[in-house]
């Protein structure tokens, strides 16, 4: 029982330290899934969860920094019965969220792991049982897990890591997450990723006589009944499938992926802003000078977009993109993206606009 105590210990601290880290590395993307989860609730359990929009960058930040301290004071053992404690409420909580998606088939990607990670809901459930149990176990044999430091000592390190944790959350807010998990990361090429990297499989999933059956063939035999067409090698697929940018006049996605682009990403007039817009517009100038053609690309409808243009004096073109898609390629709105002929060549957040030269080093 003692193995099986430490075991639970060194791995329930770990992971929760790694999941915090995974999404305090992102915090906006945390935030994203949060407000999904909020609407789903509002919609489904009560209009009231709609009020804690607003507050979904700050809850990101809070719940990944708890994760982290209870990990570390877990592992230090310090106010052990009380951290497990949290831990149990916690991990109650996280059960709900992910038995709720799965089983309602809400929320399919839970962020647990943000987007290092990705779990069906079900494997997110599965995972959190895994955790309830592990955490039951250790309230009950507390007994074999002595405290490795003073508790003087242990606050300390704990307030230390509550600190450094909501620092380096508000700084990655504040600029770009310190890695960069998703498909537009720099050095990735977007139409090679709208490809598949090989020909899909499918099974067919049959029923016949209230039994179900696998095919890799569609079954000749009209008795059977169609039921799903599951994709066998879906890590093949392209792992971009909804890039598209257009105008007024049509298509312009292929134009986007062709030759040096400076797009700056505006996700939302509404919530973007405006600060910093002297050195974008700064930006816009040298590139227009230096051969490199800036855009813009944003879901904000054309009469929305307008007002904010002036207000900003961007004169650039402007082009549509959608909204879920412009967040997925960069935390910031607005946001910065360099394309040469369609790889990501360099990702700044307003806040940290670049100069042409330094623009041009990556070309």
């Amino acid at each position: 029982m003692k193995f099986i105590s430490k075991f639970c210990w060194l791995f329930v601290g770990v992971l929760f330290i790694f999941s915090g880290l995974i999404k305090i590395n992102d915090p906006v993307g945390t935030a994203i899934k949060l407000e999904e989860y909020f609407e789903v609730f509002s919609q489904d359990i009560a209009p009231f969860f709609k009020a804690f929009e607003p507050y979904a960058l700050f809850l990101s930040i809070f719940l990944s920094s708890l994760e982290i301290v209870l990990g570390v004071a877990l592992l230090i053992r310090w106010r052990l019965k009380a951290i497990l404690v949290a831990l149990l409420v916690i991990i109650v909580f996280f059960s709900f969220l992910t038995f709720y998606s799965a089983f309602f088939n809400k929320v399919t990607d839970c962020g647990c792991f943000g987007d290092a990670i990705v779990l069906t809901p079900w494997e997110s459930f599965t995972k959190d049982l895994v955790l309830l149990v592990m955490i039951i176990i250790l309230l009950f044999t507390q007994r074999y897990l002595r405290p490795f430091v003073q508790p003087a000592v242990g606050a300390t390190v704990t307030a230390l890591t509550a600190v450094i944790s909501v620092v380096i959350g508000w700084y990655a807010y504040q600029h770009l997450p310190y890695i960069d998990f998703r498909a537009y990361k720099e050095g990735n090429n977007i139409p090679a990723l709208m490809q598949a990297s090989a020909p899909l499989r499918y099974k067919y999933i049959m029923e016949k006589d209230g039994k179900e059956e696998e095919f890799e063939e569609y079954p000749m035999d009209e008795s059977y009944k169609f039921k799903e067409m599951v994709a066998i090698n879906p890590e093949d697929g392209p792992k971009i499938t909804d890039f598209n940018v257009w105008n007024d006049e049509g298509d312009y996605t292929q134009e986007v992926l062709a030759g040096n682009k400076l797009i700056i990403i505006i996700q939302s007039v509404a919530k973007a802003s405006q600060e910093n817009f002297d050195k974008i517009n700064q930006l816009v100038t040298a590139a227009e000078q230096s051969g490199v053609t800036p855009m813009v690309v944003t879901s904000s409808s054309s009469q929305d977009f307008e007002i904010f243009r002036h207000e900003v004096n961007l004169a650039v073109p402007y082009y549509y993109g959608d909204g879920t898609v412009l967040k997925t390629i960069i935390r910031s709105n607005p946001g910065i993206l360099l394309l040469q002929d369609g790889t990501v060549k360099g990702k700044w957040h307003h806040n940290d606009t670049p100069g042409i030269e330094e623009v041009q080093e990556f070309l």
